[in-house]
């Protein structure tokens, strides 16, 4: 039998095989773990072969007590069940971990045992693999009106970060912020959603604002990286004098923790002091529709992305089916001048689970609140499969543009799908025979 010290020895060894372990493309047709059930090359993005994080990858010392005296059986005292829904950015400040230089760093949703979630640092330095935790999780102040008499009680879990490096010059995280409904106390399942907002210039010490008032519950609530005028419009197309700046979010107001409701899609809302955040007018840029993706409800993921030809967007979409709710991702395009008007909408999901992420915690789900794009144009796509694991696809600016731009549209009948098609066939025959 072997001792305590070689036990440990051996599980740090396969630790640290795990995390330093190569990435590579799925390749159609290959014997990788997705290749069950994917699809031909869709010439838009690529996924890897592996998840970039899972439980497993997070550091052993949250989850085991190395003492022998106290856990002679090396057990895991605190056991991690997901690792998932995370924001993204390009970092080049100081690390616990002591690295230099740019690298790609995740703030990760993960999910205890408990059920309980709590967000985490993990950085890489390509963005694709040998991703690694920092030593400890985040401490997420609560926010002010928790504390406040009369005020909202604690949030029980929180979760699904987004990262927006604003213009004022923070780092903004915008996540849901969970309480129980006390207004229906029998039940144990009822909750509330509301935004919280939190900012910090280290990704360490975080200051927490009070959450976003509105008159609805909020989910999937998104900063715009850039300020804009009352009218919604950027600053820089602005006439002198200096107009009065604003923040601008990406909403999706619903009436019930799960249900939309009357919640119209995804929503956009001007606010004039971020640190006392209220959506006073609401306008939806992206409505939900019947018997489409969206059909259920939708929300934005990550923040836009600004390129010479307009904001690219990606989003979720659900909707119902025999086997319970599907969530795929989808993208759109908005105006650099008005980043309210819609000048891209390619029809159907951009990107679904395949093969093995299928499986997990939520079957049948992708999730994505984190991307980013290099100086050379490459555009990492963080995705959650199953609400489980950490995936990347990987893309361009360029392909991300040309899909949009030139898919065609939902045209909400078979008859509209059938003539898109029949149009593509006749553009094929006639190359055929030129």
């Amino acid at each position: 039998m072997k001792t305590f010290n070689e036990r440990v020895a051996a599980l740090r060894q396969w630790h640290e095989s795990l995390l330093g372990r190569k990435n590579i493309p799925v390749e159609w047709g290959s014997d990788a773990p997705l290749a069950s059930l994917c699809h031909a090359p869709n010439g838009i993005y690529e996924k890897y072969k592996y998840p970039i994080l899972t439980a497993d990858h997070t550091p052993l010392e949250w989850r085991y007590d190395f003492s022998e005296r106290d856990n002679p059986h090396l057990m895991q005292r605190i056991m991690i069940n997901a690792t998932l829904n995370s924001g993204a950015m390009k970092w080049d400040g100081p690390s616990p971990l002591g690295t230099s230089g740019q690298r790609y760093v995740l703030v990760v949703r993960v999910e205890g045992a408990d059920r309980k979630s709590f967000f985490a640092v993990a950085e890489s330095p390509n963005g694709i693999d040998n991703f690694r935790f920092w030593p400890e999780p985040i401490t997420m102040p609560e926010a002010p009106d928790d504390t406040a008499e009369g005020g909202l009680n604690p949030a029980t879990n929180v979760y699904d970060m987004r990262l927006t490096r604003h213009e004022d010059g923070w780092i903004y995280g915008v996540f849901c912020a969970e309480r129980h409904d006390d207004s229906r106390p029998g039940d144990l399942s009822a909750a509330t959603a509301t935004a919280g907002i939190a900012r910090t210039k280290d990704l360490v010490t975080w200051e927490r604002l009070p959450d976003l008032k509105s008159r609805s519950q909020q989910r999937n609530v998104v900063l715009h990286p850039e300020f804009v005028d009352a009218d919604g419009k950027p600053i820089t197309h602005h006439p002198s004098p200096t107009p009065q700046k604003y923040y601008a979010f990406y909403t999706r107001p619903q009436d019930g923790f799960i249900d939309t409701g009357s919640g119209g899609g995804i929503g956009w809302a001007l606010v004039g002091d971020i640190t006392h955040a209220e959506v006073c007018d609401e306008q939806i840029i992206y409505s939900r529709r019947y018997h489409t993706i969206t059909e259920v409800k939708n929300g934005e993921g990550p923040h836009p992305l600004k390129t010479p030809r307009g904001w690219l967007h990606l989003a979720h979409g659900v909707r119902a089916t025999a086997d319970g709710l599907r969530y795929v991702l989808y993208m759109y395009m908005t105006a650099l001048d008005d980043p309210t008007r819609v000048i891209a909408r390619p029809g159907g999901y951009f990107l679904v689970p395949e093969g093995d992420e299928y499986l997990g915690d939520v079957m049948n789900v992708a999730f994505a609140n984190g991307w980013l794009m290099d100086d050379d144009g490459r555009v990492l796509i963080y995705y959650a499969s199953a609400d489980t694991r950490m995936h990347v696809a990987v893309s361009t600016v360029d392909r991300l543009i040309d899909y949009c731009m030139n898919t065609p549209e939902d045209g909400y009948f078979t008859a509209a799908s059938v003539e898109n098609i029949k149009a593509l066939v006749a553009k094929n025959n006639q190359l055929i025979k030129s």
